[in-house]
């Protein structure tokens, strides 16, 4: 179990797997970057390193945003929701945010 602060830790509503979904903003530009998901210890290590980090629920692992493709994000601020259950995690990010190469993971097919 992480060091989590005891007062952040009380008010996270976590789902049935612990984790909470932490949606990514770029600090500049307000654009929403990407989505993904911390449970305590990936959000201890992101407010203590700096670093976007995650939980990786198709490996099952943590991984630092741009430690294998260097394109990083530099964490500004966390923010927590009024109801708990959602993370902002404000960013200056270096380079694409999206897997794909794109900006951003929300560049795609406009549904309205």
């Amino acid at each position: 179990m992480s060091s989590l602060d005891p007062a952040i830790a009380s008010r996270l509503k976590r789902d049935a797997d612990g984790l909470v979904p932490a949606v990514v903003q770029d600090a500049e530009s307000h654009d929403v970057l990407m989505v993904g998901w911390m449970d305590d210890e990936a959000l201890h290590r992101t407010l203590t390193t700096g670093r976007g980090t995650f939980w990786s629920r198709s490996r099952q692992d943590y991984w630092v945003k741009g430690e294998t493709s260097g394109n990083t994000q530099a964490v500004r601020e966390v923010r927590l929701d009024c109801d708990g259950d959602t993370l902002l995690v404000i960013v200056d990010q270096t380079g694409p945010a999206c897997h794909t190469g794109d900006r951003t993971c929300f560049d795609a097919d406009q549904l309205l």
